[in-house]
């Protein structure tokens, strides 16, 4: 359909050069200048190249270029297998060759000024008017691709085309799957007029739906217009035609689409999504999302609309447009239920499906005083979707002075002790709620708010001591203002004595002091035998003590704690701030020794495949093992508190990092399984393990991680002032397969596995989960994509998903199966890549999502 005019092609650079003719020619070779004239009749130098041989007809004053020939004439370029350069004429011919295969090759390459470069079949170009006629034209316009049989240029930089074909694939014909028909056209600066133009599927024309004459505009920037629907099939909705609307671009700043999608059944949707920009400053945007949603069977009382709403905001602030200043929000919040009557707004998206909460933050900043004072100040959302809680922050704020040292001589060259003593101040206030979604907005709530300030003072110093010693103490002052207290009564009620808690007003503070004093050092150990490839090993323990002291606040002299005789007649005591929202001073009085062990072992291992000295590499074999606890000398039983460790380590040459913690209880438990004041020792255990985690992943094929990772950084430098909503889409980029599948890794296989057991009293729980995900390449063009899992205390699989996907060079398909549970669904999606025609899908989806 767009092969060149066989008039114009020769199987062979030699074969038209014969003998009786040889004299009229003049052999050349390498580059060379010729001058010629222009339009205006000034000469102007023509650089050529040929790679294979140059021929010049002298009596007819005509070059011919063969092998990789190209020529330069001002701002034109050209190279093809085969130039022919008149000179008396000034018109230039550049055409393939076939070769012994009978393939086209050497096609021309063509850069006009101020344009891409375009291949052609063959070209014609005139040097004096610098009109061009291409044959078998393919060049690339905004994300498509246009073929045509001829292409012409005229003095009015204005292009007519003859024979075209539209489509989103950048190889020749007939390779196109899907393309339109243009018989003739011309190709203006800011539109395209098309003559009689028909659809061409799979090389069949669709003519009875044929356009006489049509108009396209060819802007440089956005323009409003429709925005095409997807249809799919719901089972508790019915057939559904979702996202239609309407998209309305405003400026280079500001854009707005408008969508709905109607259900069969009687449900529908609205949203609105609006982004905005101020280059150098700032850019957001933000979503509003209406659900009516009939659930329910027909003629039933539990039959009827639910009514749903969500809302998200996204507003990033550059550090240059206000420095010192920053502020920023990540607003995400709504009915509980949204989700999951919406099947996550009809992408039935497992991560939204299956998320637990939603969160909101608005944030701003300010530092002072060359950076020593820092001001920061939220309004935050947090909403349990299970249960409905909603915990709102209106607002909090905190203000910190870096430490620094009050008695520090600006001339003192000895430093003094006292002059390492170290100060610094914080001051943090908070106004928030708790309460239902379906209340949070009832006066009752609202009156319900707490609030209060913490002034927090830490006072340090650390100096050297006894040559190995770090010696450290510290005093911490901290002091709350409250706008409420409470107070404890006893109520004789219908249903027998209750106790009541009556909220009093009034400004109130509360304050609390510590001291504390303690060593630390290290101790280093070396065990140089050779043991194997093992050819030393290295034991850094570090030990540290301290001496705590904290009075007993719940004394009647301080005022913050009081007594009432509860409703089983016993004297109970209380703090009148147990509501407050940075807590009560604590009661008893603390004087205790704490003391923790820190220890790293690493060895250094001989390579078995390097005998140099530089084969030897270290291999940590424990990393941050801790030991901590505490012993209260001022309790009166059960002095020792629980022992707790942590540590990590890496195994299998670095390529597993495991995780692991857990505590010792010292005490022994009575047969009700109570903590009895009597040491597990004395009954035969060195301590009872109350808990332990143990955590690890691994991935079988390293490069995959790697190419994954690069690609994901390599998106985000392309947006660095990416919202909260690209930034989620990008760390699930590895499981949709419509939005990153890579075909350079033939395979992958991931692992993961997590331990959890506890015992607080005679009775234990263990819960313990393995995930194993992974894709592999069954073809070049065919890749299968896996997750599942299993939990080995509910004894079952969990969401396990299974996703083909084909790549069709200019189109993607999909399918992805979720062969069984609660979400049991498939989904087909055909699309094209081209970024102008995402909107152009065939999705056929079907689902058995439970509401």
């Amino acid at each position: 359909m767009y092969a060149v005019d066989s008039s114009l092609i020769v199987s062979d650079s030699t074969k038209n050069l014969t003998d009786t003719t040889r004299n009229q020619f003049k052999e050349t070779t390498g580059q060379d200048t010729i001058k010629m004239k222009n339009e205006s009749g000034i000469e102007t130098v023509v650089t050529i190249l040929a790679n294979d041989s140059s021929w010049r007809e002298v009596k007819k004053n005509i070059l011919h270029l063969f092998g990789g020939a190209k020529v330069k004439y001002e701002d034109f370029e050209l190279s093809a297998d085969y130039i022919r350069l008149d000179q008396n004429t000034n018109v230039l011919f550049a055409r393939g060759i076939i070769d012994h295969n009978e393939k086209y090759i050497g096609r021309p390459v063509v850069i006009m000024p101020g344009e891409s470069p375009i291949a052609v079949d063959s070209l014609l170009y005139n040097y004096k008017t610098r009109i061009p006629k291409t044959y078998g034209v393919m060049t690339e316009v905004d994300g498509g691709f246009i073929q045509a049989r001829e292409v012409k240029r005229n003095i009015y930089d204005e292009m007519s085309l003859y024979q075209g074909l539209y489509s989103t694939c950048d190889l020749p014909y007939p390779h196109t799957h899907f393309g339109i028909q243009i018989t003739k056209g011309l190709v203006a600066k800011n539109q395209i007029i098309a003559g009689p133009s028909y659809l061409v599927v799979q090389n069949i024309p669709i003519k009875f739906l044929i356009i006489p004459f049509g108009f396209f505009p060819k802007q440089d920037k956005k323009s409003s217009g429709f925005l095409f629907p997807s249809f799919g099939e719901d089972a508790s909705r019915g057939f559904a035609m979702r996202d239609i609307g309407w998209y309305l671009t405003f400026n280079d700043y500001w854009d707005t689409e408008l969508r709905g999608s109607l259900y069969s059944k009687g449900s529908w949707e609205a949203s609105v999504r609006t982004q905005y920009m101020v280059n150098y400053k700032y850019n957001g945007g933000f979503n509003l999302r209406y659900a009516w949603t009939l659930m329910g069977v027909e003629g039933t009382e539990d039959y009827g609309p639910r009514k749903d709403f969500n809302v998200t905001w996204n507003h990033t602030q550059r550090q240059e447009a206000n420095p010192g200043t920053s502020f920023s929000a990540s607003v995400n919040f709504g009915t509980s239920s949204y989700m999951q009557n919406t099947g996550a707004n009809g992408t039935y998206s497992y991560d939204q499906l299956i998320q637990n909460n939603m969160s909101s933050s608005i944030a701003y900043g300010k530092v002072f005083a060359d950076g020593k004072v820092n001001f920061t100040s939220n309004l935050s959302h947090r909403q349990d979707i299970n249960t409905g809680k909603v915990d709102l922050e209106l607002p909090s704020f905190s203000l910190n002075v870096s430490t620094f040292n009050p008695f520090k001589s600006k001339n003192s060259i000895d430093e003094k002790w006292y002059e390492r003593i170290t100060v610094g101040y914080s001051l943090q206030g908070r106004n928030s709620i708790s309460t239902g979604d379906s209340t949070l907005f009832s006066k009752e709530s609202l009156s319900k708010f707490s609030n209060g300030f913490q002034h927090s003072i830490p006072i340090s110093l650390n100096l050297n001591a006894f040559k190995y010693f770090q010696f450290n103490t510290s005093v911490n002052y901290t002091e709350r203002w409250y706008l409420q207290t409470t107070r404890n009564r006893l109520e004789n009620t219908v249903e027998g004595f209750e106790t009541v808690r009556d909220t009093v007003q009034g400004f109130a503070r509360a304050y609390d002091y510590s001291i504390s004093t303690g060593l630390s050092t290290k101790v280093y150990g070396h065990f140089k035998k050779k043991i194997g490839n093992i050819q030393e090993m290295r034991h850094v323990i570090t030990p540290s003590v301290n001496l705590n002291y904290r009075p007993d606040f719940s004394d009647p002299m301080y005022g913050f704690y009081r007594d009432y005789v509860d409703q089983n007649g016993a004297l109970t005591s209380y703090s009148i701030f147990q509501e407050g929202i940075y807590g009560s001073p604590s009661a008893g009085k603390s004087m205790g020794i704490g003391f923790s062990v820190d220890n790293n072992l690493e060895a250094k291992i001989k390579s078995k495949n390097d005998t140099s000295e530089s084969g030897i590499k270290k291999v940590p074999i424990l990393q941050g093992l801790t030991f901590s606890g505490n012993y209260n000398v001022a309790a009166d039983s059960m002095k020792l508190s629980n022992i707790s460790f942590s540590g990590r380590t890496t195994i299998f040459n670095e390529k597993i990092n495991l995780n692991f913690n857990g505590s010792f209880d010292p005490y022994s438990l009575d047969e009700e399984g109570r903590r009895i004041n009597r040491y597990a020792i004395k009954d035969g255990n060195l301590a009872r393990l109350t808990n332990f985690g143990l955590s690890f992943d691994y991935s079988f094929n390293p490069n995959a991680n790697k190419s994954r990772s690069g690609n994901i950084d390599s998106l985000r430098n392309s947006m660095p002032n990416m919202t909260k909503e690209q930034a989620d889409a990008l760390a699930r980029i590895s499981t949709d397969p419509n939005a990153f599948v890579d075909f350079n890794i033939p395979w992958n296989l991931n692992g993961s596995f997590s331990f959890q057991y506890s015992k607080t009293g005679l009775t234990s729980s263990i819960t313990s989960t393995v995930n194993v995900s992974g894709d592999v390449n069954v073809t070049p063009k065919w890749k299968i994509q896996f997750n599942s899992g299993y939990d080995f205390r509910a004894q079952e699989v969990s969401l396990t998903r299974f996703s083909i996907y084909r790549d069709l060079h200019c189109w993607d398909m999909s399918f992805s199966w979720v062969p069984f549970g609660q979400y049991q669904s498939y989904n087909v999606t055909i699309r094209a890549k081209a970024s102008v025609l995402q909107d152009l899908k065939l999705t056929k989806q079907n689902t058995h999502y439970v509401y």
